[in-house]
């Protein structure tokens, strides 16, 4: 029995800055094919180190200026003090800019090997959060791990930094993508448990590349599940067929997951508009529809 077309699910979608004119281009035609389906926001994410930093802020707010989107920021606590994120954070409300995700982020590669609070900086996501809201009323979203952050303690610690982070004024936790749906239910259960009642939003993340997401899943933590290699076995010299089955596999996971009460959903777009703006449509999500 088929089920009925979903008529109220939310959808926001996550770009990286371009490094590239090229990148550039491709990323802005992104944008445009995926803007008409009216997307809670989209988030431009921010490299380790800040690597990224004056690209984000860039592609933050030429979004800001020239579509009708609602952008979010991604900001970290690596590679800078509280008075340069504070300068940052002011500049992002100057410009018109009121929601970030706030995230502790990553070591830099190559130099760090673990993750180490810099001097004179947030020390971590809560920390953020907490400095964030003592400079304005932003919006703020942060990250989650369904399968545990890999430099949690347990994944009761991982839950407690959570909350923690929500106790801070974050509004939203956006999950780190997964495959298994029942590992991402089971989390929001284990997290309603712990007091968290922030919305959770699945991170959806369409698969075309999928020995990279082996090797990106292997440093993550993120479970990939025998079916789904099983799937994509034989397609490594075959990408038209590749971004049919990762389109089927993404729409699927997302119809159970709706199935199962969520409506809202985050798409790692990787900057290619096409799986997502398919899966958009099987989610009912489509051009000139009112929400």
């Amino acid at each position: 029995m088929s089920s009925p077309l979903p008529k109220d699910a939310n959808v926001s979608f996550e770009f990286f800055p371009p490094k590239t004119e090229k990148m550039e281009e491709s990323l802005w035609a992104c944008i445009e094919r995926l803007a008409p389906l009216k997307p809670q926001y989209v988030s431009v994410t921010y490299g380790a180190g800040g690597s990224t930093r004056e690209r984000t802020h860039a592609t933050v707010t030429r979004i800001r200026r020239e579509t009708n989107l609602e952008p979010a920021a991604h900001l970290t606590c690596v590679g800078a003090t509280r008075d340069e994120i504070d300068a940052i954070a002011r500049q992002y409300w100057a410009d018109g800019i009121r929601h970030i995700v706030a995230l502790r982020g990553d070591p830099v590669d190559g130099i760090e090997t673990a993750y180490v609070p810099h001097p004179g900086g947030y020390a971590y996501g809560e920390d953020l959060v907490k400095g964030l809201k003592a400079i304005a009323d932003f919006e703020i979203s942060v990250a989650a791990y369904p399968e545990v952050h890999p430099q949690a303690k347990s994944a009761e610690a991982d839950l407690d930094n959570l909350k923690r982070k929500i106790d801070a004024g974050a509004t939203r936790a956006i999950t780190q993508s997964f495959f298994d749906v029942d590992v991402f239910l089971n989390f929001v259960d284990r997290a309603r448990q712990a007091g968290i009642t922030v919305p959770i939003v699945p991170g959806i993340l369409p698969v075309t590349n999928f020995k990279r997401i082996q090797e990106f899943s292997g440093q993550t933590g993120t479970s990939v599940p025998q079916w789904m290699a099983d799937l994509f076995a034989g397609l490594d010299d075959d990408p038209e067929t590749r971004k049919l089955v990762a389109a089927s596999v993404a729409a699927e996971q997302c119809r159970v997951l709706y199935a199962n009460g969520i409506k809202d959903f985050h798409f790692y777009t990787l900057n290619r508009a096409d799986l997502t703006y398919a899966i958009c449509h099987i989610l009912g999500v489509r051009p000139n529809v009112q929400k």
